[in-house]
């Protein structure tokens, strides 16, 4: 049997996630990957955790081992400098031209950097990669003051590292009006500031920097109010940039904001090359999350077997946790009256913001943001994917049922079989329950084995344990009430102490 070369350009999360997916369900292909970093594929999601005590084998999503059990010949340190398509051969670095029969371009994105005058002096660095993360690490030992460009979700996931790294007096930068402009409206924008600000955080909104001083090192940021900031080390996370050069060098079509154009196949202009991931622009959007990126590589699998999986439009509802402080927005977080009705709950003094918008007549619930409270977040995430019909007191959803607690588990066993519960990694709720009553799986661990989910960005695990006690209390089963599985202690044994 002669086998089809398929090659992959990006050994990131996506990439990997293509060859992991693509192993499972064939071993018909002959599978080389190309990796620019040294070290295989690692979790970009939980970067930040490398200054927590992780280390860099920590976060990495499998060992080199596995690439030669899978019989996958990995290059890296090596990136393709060029893609000859009338050949069907790439030209790496290090001087190999190998030849394929598809070509799965994975190249991810770079950081955006602003063209400021002075970007280039020491004491600038960008939050990408492992080593943007070791040479942060190592000049910020001997800095005390340090800004981040950018108040979006990289932004302040790069002002966090900055505080874990001791840096007490740490500033966010934000161009725009507010935090994090793309996920959450004005009043959780403010109520999210106030709370990060009572956790030492400063945030400078409206400023756009002239550029930035100091002779050889940065010494401060000076903004076109003509107001003045001095640091000692300046981070920049002001967005993403696909990487789509190599793409473009090959005369594949992308898109004028940059982007490698892909149909609803993920293939490129050229039908034997793909491209999924950060790289990849369908229909005018950039999907930066993992899961859609997942989603992809699962589209391309299916495209290689014959199959006919399609990619539509991704839900991008979000939940994280910000330099401790819970933030997340779910569906159509942004409609407005008369087109909807709204709902707010607001505590200033507990720092908690929580808006639903429900259809004018009711019935159904339409999207959402939360901040300081996510623990509803699966749920009502759940309730707008299923459409699911709201309560006859809809505020109920954010203020907790009027008529006692309902029953742990009852809210997510009343949702479809076909209830997608995991997104990474494309799990319903029907994998989910048959794994505990068919292979009697009973523990958040054991399902992450069984099933995976859980193990991609970890938002799905409080309703995969919900689900996990709502079928073992369902099939006659004791359920353990306990604050963590590792430990035979429930949250009221906690209290008593």
């Amino acid at each position: 049997m002669i086998k089809s070369t398929v090659i992959v350009i990006g050994n990131g999360m996506v990439g990997y996630k293509f060859c992991e997916k693509l192993v499972t369900k064939s071993s018909g292909f002959n599978i080389i990957v190309f990796g620019e970093e040294p070290r295989q594929a690692y979790d970009r999601v939980h970067l930040s955790e490398y200054f927590n005590g992780k280390s860099a084998d920590d976060l990495s999503l499998s060992s080199r081992e596995w690439y030669d059990e899978q019989g996958i010949t990995l290059y890296l340190g090596d990136p393709v400098q060029e893609i000859n398509r009338a050949d069907k051969t790439v030209h790496s670095l290090k001087g190999l031209t190998l030849k394929y029969d598809y070509l799965v371009l994975a190249t991810g994105s770079s950081a955006f950097v602003p063209d400021i005058p002075g970007i280039e002096k020491e004491g600038v660095f960008v939050y990408r990669t492992i080593e943007d993360l070791e040479l942060i690490k190592a000049y910020a030992a001997t800095a005390k003051t340090g800004a981040v460009m950018g108040g979006g979700l990289l932004g302040l996931e790069a002002a966090k590292a900055l505080m874990d790294l001791g840096i007490t007096d740490t500033h966010v930068i934000e161009f725009a009006p507010r935090l994090m402009p793309r996920q959450i409206d004005s009043a959780g924008s403010a109520m999210l500031q106030s709370k990060l600000k009572e956790l030492g955080l400063t945030v400078h909104l409206n400023k756009s920097t002239s550029y930035i001083g100091g002779a050889l090192k940065a010494d401060a940021l000076h903004f076109n109010d003509e107001s003045v900031l001095p640091i000692d080390m300046l981070v920049i996370s002001a967005g993403i940039r696909p990487r789509d050069e190599l793409a473009k060098l090959a005369g594949l079509q992308v898109g004028t904001r940059g982007g490698i154009m892909v149909n609803d196949k993920m293939q490129t202009s050229d039908e034997a090359i793909f491209a999924i991931g950060e790289c990849a622009l369908y229909e005018g959007m950039i999907y930066g999350p993992v899961a859609p990126g997942y989603e992809m590589a699962e589209i391309v699998v299916s495209q290689l077997m014959d199959g006919n999986k399609l990619f539509y439009s991704y839900d991008m509802s979000t939940k994280l946790k910000l330099i401790g402080v819970d933030v997340a927005s779910f569906g159509d977080a942004f409609i407005t009256e008369p087109d909807c009705r709204t709902i707010v709950f607001e505590d200033t003094h507990k720092g908690i913001y929580k808006r639903i918008n429900i259809t004018t007549d009711g019935k159904y619930l339409l999207g959402g943001i939360l901040i300081g409270d996510a623990d509803a977040y699966n749920m009502l995430l759940q309730t707008v994917n299923n459409k699911l019909v709201l309560p006859p007191n809809p505020e109920d959803l954010i203020l907790g049922s009027r008529g006692g607690a309902e029953n742990e588990g009852a809210g997510v066993m009343n949702l479809p079989d076909d209830a997608l519960i995991c997104s990474c990694e494309a799990v319903d709720k029907a994998m989910i329950c048959s794994s505990v009553t068919d292979l009697g799986i009973t523990s958040v661990d054991g399902m992450k084995k069984c099933t995976k989910a859980g193990t991609g960005c970890g938002g799905c695990i409080p309703l995969v344990k919900d689900l996990i006690a709502g079928t073992m209390k369902a099939n006659g089963q004791y359920v353990k009430n306990v604050l963590c599985e590792h430990f035979d202690y429930s949250r009221q044994n906690c209290l008593t102490w």
